[in-house]
């Protein structure tokens, strides 16, 4: 069963008969929202959006995921590869991140994920946004956060995984930001950690 989380919601990420999750999928979706008038529909062009995965060791990033380095030096994060146009909105995924939870070395405490606009649209642009968290053994949905209300941001600081006890829990962040790229980002991501 999946949990629907508004901003600032947390969930644990332990399977129902609370045995501990292995493989998480980070998907990220999202769809051109149609634009009006015969100009504006000549003059559209397709939005590129790119999800990342900024680990960190208490608030020193360590490394990084996304579309130009798909997989953590480590291997326990892995980027399948980067959509340039999107177009899944409320279907699959159009991008996914791959946290391999047992993998992930011990001085890592928090993985934070980040979607931005890389062709600088802003999310007025955008329409069925969807960050989700997949158990990946068994493809089940854990929980989904849905982007809504558009707005003039570029960026989203869209959630984070962070240990919690001997598991981890997930946070749904929402907090629009300005950028092109995970780099961008990186003042407006420590106010999270």
């Amino acid at each position: 069963m999946s949990v629907n989380l508004s901003k600032g919601q947390q969930v644990s990420l332990s399977k129902s008969d609370g045995g501990a999750l292995n493989v998480v999928r980070m998907g990220l979706g999202w769809q051109a929202a149609p634009r009006k008038g015969f100009l504006a529909r000549l003059t559209a062009r397709e939005i590129d959006l790119d999800a990342s995965a900024v680990l960190f060791a208490g608030t020193q990033p360590v490394d990084v995921v996304f579309f130009q380095h798909l997989i953590s030096d480590d291997g326990s994060v892995r980027h399948t590869g980067d959509n340039v146009v999107g177009g899944s909105g409320q279907g699959g995924d159009d991008e996914s991140i791959l946290v391999d939870l047992q993998r992930v070395p011990v001085h890592i405490d928090q993985i934070v994920f980040t979607v931005n606009s890389f062709t600088g649209q802003t999310f007025q642009e955008v329409q069925n946004a969807f960050c989700r968290l997949v158990d990946e053994a068994n493809g089940q949905e854990l929980a989904r956060y849905t982007l809504t209300g558009g707005g003039s941001h570029t960026a989203q600081i869209m959630a984070k995984v962070h240990r919690s006890g001997p598991g981890w829990q997930m946070a749904a962040l929402g907090a629009p930001a300005h950028g092109r790229t995970f780099q961008d980002l990186m003042p407006e991501i420590a106010a999270h950690l």
